[in-house]
């Protein structure tokens, strides 16, 4: 029995299991427990209390109900976690001092600003808000997806349809693991204008910036009031997703007799607890921190907040209430970390992506209900169709329903007799005789008149997409002008304050971004200039399997070029990308830019300035090339933009910038390379497909581009480990569409090359491998031998080992002959 029992006993890797169990924890905390979904902004536990009311028919217009009841449903239906976790989240979407837009119309003692907890939850009752409504309008016209809940016994939505931008409007706090999420409350007027600005430009096919959108929605609005000040924290995190503000209490100083003053506070910042507050204050007078305070009293009322602070006669009121700024939470930092969900994973976004998500999302809710309306509207109309047709034919369809023996009989003898559907039949044997007055004939071909345009309409918003967003808009103006409210925090520019981009000092950093997509900025002045032969710094330290792939410098003002294999481009200014230490890994790419699933980074171009005598040249790897002038990319948008249209079957995968008078090699994984002018490659639009560069068979395909000033030589890598380098001197000029020539024996003992790059031989190589494993070489170590010929033995690979691709390493050590550059260049 004993030995049986071990026989079950299963040997485990500890370190694995550890790994294993706490990454699906941490997704688990992710993506159902902490952070809010783009779309509708809510947590699945407000997601399922929202969604459990609407079950219970708790609409503002019925009585309350216990709260105890709403969290019992809650639980145990679709939340299978505490009551008290259930209850405080829906205790705090009834509060109006946490939440800007209160979703829950609580009935009770739901706490205080002071830190009171809410009464027991089977004392407290609720009922959904009139705004909540508008979370849940139209879901039940399959608007959204549904999934069974923990049990697999009911089904609930994966996100409410949300008629409104709730995540901006109401905001959210939430803790993760290894992440969280800050997001203020703002105004509905001013976000919903954000989403219309969107909309019109979209209609009159126009691009929307940032800037735009920052003109209308001027900054939080905290359901506390309060006074923001200053501006550049909100401009920073609208514009990268992560920022601070300063939030400031609203205090006036008032005369007393015998010449005293007091302070009056009326409104403090966001989340700040008033009782601990005023203790705070008394402690600093209590230890003499600050001295002049006579008197400190509470007089908040139902009908609002009042701290009142009594001074000495001789003291500086205003010095005082800077005392209290500095030293208490009269002034307080709201951090902004804009991350949520976008399908189903985190992501750091800016207001403008933040607004686009939400418009997707109601672009997919209008054009589902759109279906389901026009579904529902054409079988009425197909039964509507029926009836009218069998008025016309009554006396005969009497004569055939009386001459049956049953219902199923006379449906099939009107089906033959008239060619009418089995729902047609079905509708005319159920027609009361009622129907054969002349006003109820008239009232069926009323209705199926008012069908027959309603199901044109909705036609036409399926059609057109203009028609669809005008819609949107129409609806979200209602939504604004019935529940939209003026700002409750003001916001104070500070004297000669500017925008931010003038508030960064013009100067050089060194951008590096590692070959697994991780970027960074460091000041220039990180990597000081050394002495010949000096032992050098230490760099970045990336993990296992990374390093640095592109290193350039660039001013905080110059733009960066992002290209993917999908054809498409994005842009970011040097100041967005954020700065990090000479040894740090920097930011993955993925939070910076909203880049696609599958889309990955295949060239990287910083660009001083835009000017018509630049281009951009582009090589995909069915042998296409397209060369475009740069002034084509001067406005791309945050979501990306299509930087050349591509085939199916081809990827994009190089991008350089040129003059228009270089000399260009594209090269085949096959042995076959092509060099000719670029000038022979004529400047297309930028969503054209370009021309062809190079014939390449169908099972070939390219898998480089290089310019001839890159480097003298030109370096093969094959995938078993072979290589060579070349001069470029061998590759003959030719004509633009050409086989090109061989530049590379293969052999089964070479495979096909993975690699192809101009090189200098001061520079060094890494060749990767299917498993991971890197090896770094000099290039002046690589043999230099003829064009036709298998190359030498760089790396020993086994069986099912290959090389996948190689790339140069740019250093730190070339920071200074690349500053040096830069110098002249801006002299």
């Amino acid at each position: 029995m004993e030995e049986s029992q071990f026989d079950m006993i299963k040997p485990v890797n500890l370190e694995e299991e550890m790994r294993k169990s706490y990454i699906d924890y941490a997704m688990s905390v992710i993506a159902s427990r902490a952070l809010p979904d783009v779309r509708d902004g809510l947590k699945p536990v407000q997601r399922r209390i929202l969604y459990s009311m609407s079950e219970l028919n708790l609409t503002p217009d019925k009585p309350y109900r216990k709260s105890a009841r709403i969290v019992g449903d809650t639980m145990g239906k679709y939340h299978p976690h505490g009551d008290s976790s259930i209850y405080d989240a829906m205790v705090r979407l009834a509060q109006d001092f946490s939440t800007r837009y209160e979703l829950v119309d609580g009935h009770g003692n739901f706490g205080s600003v002071d830190g009171d907890s809410a009464a027991a939850m089977r004392y407290t009752e609720a009922r959904m808000s009139k705004l909540a409504l508008e979370m849940l309008r139209d879901i039940e016209k399959e608007t959204v997806d549904y999934r069974p809940n923990f049990d697999e016994s009911l089904n609930e939505p994966i996100v409410l349809p949300a008629r409104y931008p709730n995540l901006l409007c109401n905001g959210v706090t939430g803790i993760a693991v290894g992440m969280a999420t800050s997001i203020p409350p703002h105004n509905l007027r001013e976000v919903i204008d954000g989403v219309v600005q969107i909309i019109n430009d979209r209609i009159d096919n126009k691009e929307t910036t940032i800037d735009d959108i920052l003109k209308i929605i001027k900054g939080p609005d905290f359901p506390t009031g309060a006074t923001i000040y200053g501006t550049r924290g909100i401009d920073e995190a609208y514009r990268t997703g992560k920022g601070r503000v300063k939030v400031r209490a609203n205090a006036e100083i008032e005369p007393m007799a015998n010449n005293k003053q007091r302070i009056v506070v009326d409104e403090i910042p966001y989340m700040v607890n008033k009782s601990r507050l005023i203790e705070k204050i008394a402690d600093l007078v209590k230890d003499k921190k600050i001295e002049g305070i006579t008197d400190l009293r509470d007089e908040s009322d139902r009908n609002g907040m009042r701290i009142v602070i009594e001074l000495k006669r001789d003291v500086n009121a205003q010095v005082i209430l800077n005392q209290l700024y500095k030293n208490t939470q009269l002034q307080d930092t709201f951090s902004i970390n804009m991350l949520a969900l976008v399908n189903n994973e985190p992501r750091v976004l800016n207001l403008q992506q933040v607004l686009e998500h939400y418009l997707e999302h109601q672009k997919d809710v209008i054009t589902r209900r759109t279906k389901f309306e026009l579904n529902k509207a054409e079988a009425r109309a197909h039964i509507l169709e029926g009836l009218l047709k069998a008025l016309d034919h009554i006396d005969e369809i009497i004569k055939i329903i009386r001459g049956s023996e049953n219902t199923a009989q006379a449906k099939e003898r009107l089906m033959e007799r008239f060619q009418f559907s089995d729902r047609q039949a079905q509708a005319i044997v159920d027609m009361r005789l009622r129907a054969l007055t002349g006003l109820e004939r008239q009232k069926l071909e009323n209705e199926y008149a008012e069908l027959i345009e309603k199901i044109k309409e909705l036609k036409a918003i399926l059609e057109n997409e203009n028609v669809l967003y005008s819609l949107i808009r129409e609806e979200i103006l209602v939504i604004k002008e019935k529940f939209g409210d003026e700002r409750k925090t003001a916001i104070t520019f500070d004297a000669g304050e500017i925008d931010i981009e003038d508030l960064i000092k013009k100067e050089n950093n060194v951008i590096t971004m590692t070959h697994l997509g991780y970027i960074k900025r460091t000041a220039v002045s990180t990597y000081k200039s050394q002495n010949r032969g000096g032992k050098g710094i230490k760099g970045i330290q990336t993990r296992d399997g990374d390093f640095v792939e592109n290193l350039f410098i660039t001013s905080t003002h110059h733009y960066i070029l992002f290209f993917t294999n999908k054809g498409k481009v994005y842009r970011l200014k040097t100041y967005e990308i954020p700065e990090a230490s000479r040894t740090s890994r920097g930011t993955a790419i993925v939070n910076l830019l909203q880049i696609d699933p599958g889309e990955i980074i295949t060239a990287v171009i910083p660009v001083k300035e835009y000017t018509e005598d630049t281009f951009l040249l582009m090589a995909t790897k069915r042998g296409q090339v397209k060369k475009t002038g740069l002034m084509e990319y001067t406005n791309i948008r945050v979501g990306g933009l299509i930087a050349i249209s591509l085939r199916e079957d081809d990827d994009l995968i190089e991008v350089k910038l040129t003059d228009g008078d270089q000399e260009v090699l594209i090269a085949t994984r096959e042995g076959q390379c092509i060099r000719f002018r670029e000038t022979d490659v004529r400047p297309t639009g930028r969503t054209s497909m370009g021309v062809k560069g190079m014939t390449i068979n169908e099972e070939d395909e390219v898998i480089g581009m290089q310019l001839v000033s890159q480097g003298e030589n030109i370096l093969a890598v094959t995938e078993n480990g072979m290589g060579k380098r070349t001069s470029v001197d061998e590759f003959t000029v030719q004509h633009r569409g050409g086989k090109g020539i061989k530049y590379y024996r293969i052999t089964p003992k070479t495979g096909i090359i993975v690699g192809f790059k101009a090189v200098r031989d001061t520079q060094d190589i890494m060749l990767i491998t299917n498993e991971g494993i890197i090896i770094r070489l000099r290039v002046d170590e690589i043999s230099q031998i003829g064009r036709v010929t298998s190359g030498v033995k760089l790396m020993n690979v086994g069986d099912d080992i290959r090389v996948v691709s190689i790339a140069k390493v740019r250093e730190e050590d070339q920071i200074d002959e690349d500053e040096e550059k830069e110098e002249e260049e801006s002299e």
